[in-house]
């Protein structure tokens, strides 16, 4: 028998370990330096507060874990003679590898709001899992290393946010170009592009507009039910440089803000 590494992971000997611990330092004591506060969670989390978070794409690509113990047994007659696994996951799968850290974070913020201070600022260095298909620089196993704020919408913490990025950067001498999203942009091109009740679905698809080009992203916003004149709507909003002549329906948008 070969001795292998499951399919999309990978082993790190010393010399790579020394460089990503190094990294991970470089991260971790900028993060401390703008006072945030460590935090880690399970690798598990509970199909329920993982799915539906990531859109449907999102919730293929979570890992489910087999329920211990004889998993079959509550399985109905009828849902295994029909061989879809989407029937009997509930029965057979309670828990999964998280996706990313963000969810967790927010579960946590969830079951501790009397045991945190608002704001609440956290930084979070854990690996995580994704059912992809394993190809050049993507894996199935990989580590995020977040910081975010929750209790309070003032926009001090979004400069400091990308303050953050630029010292990592310039502490490990990566040259880099800083490109900044606005959720509310994309909230409001997608209310108005009527696709506003797929916006994850969207953004995750807008997202890989630089991984695999204009056509398939369009392909795949028509997939999702975006009309064809919605789609190239949507892609020409995107990649204008001036958002100057962007409108929308404000009161709309702030009434389902609310």
């Amino acid at each position: 028998m070969k001795a292998s590494t499951a399919k999309g992971t990978r082993d790190f000997l010393p010399a790579q370990a020394r460089r990503r611990k190094y990294i991970f330092e470089v991260i971790e004591n900028t993060f401390k330096n703008y006072a945030y506060q460590p935090l880690e969670t399970p690798a598990m989390e509970n199909l329920d507060t993982l799915m539906g978070k990531y859109g449907d794409e999102g919730d293929k690509l979570l890992f489910k874990i087999i329920n211990s113990g004889d998993f079959l047994k509550e399985v109905k007659d009828d849902e295994l003679q029909s061989k879809d696994s989407n029937k009997i996951l509930r029965s057979i799968s309670e828990k999964g590898l998280r996706y990313d850290l963000t969810v967790p974070f927010a579960r946590v913020v969830a079951m501790n709001q009397h045991n945190i201070s608002l704001p609440f600022k956290r930084y979070q260095i854990q690996p995580v899992w994704r059912a992809d298909r394993p190809q050049r620089g993507r894996y199935r196993e990989f580590y995020q290393c977040d910081a975010d704020v929750v209790g309070s919408s003032a926009l001090y913490y979004e400069a400091e946010l990308m303050q953050i990025y630029d010292r990592v950067f310039h502490e490990l001498g990566i040259p880099v170009k800083i490109l900044i999203n606005h959720r509310a942009i994309l909230e409001g091109i997608a209310e108005q592009a009527m696709c506003a009740d797929r916006f994850m679905s969207m953004t995750m698809i807008l997202d890989k507009l630089d991984k695999i080009g204009e056509d398939k992203v369009k392909d795949e916003l028509i997939n999702i039910d975006i009309t064809e004149e919605h789609a190239n709507w949507i892609l020409n909003q995107i990649q204008k440089k001036d958002l100057s002549d962007f409108r929308f329906n404000e009161k709309r948008f702030k009434d389902r803000q609310q």
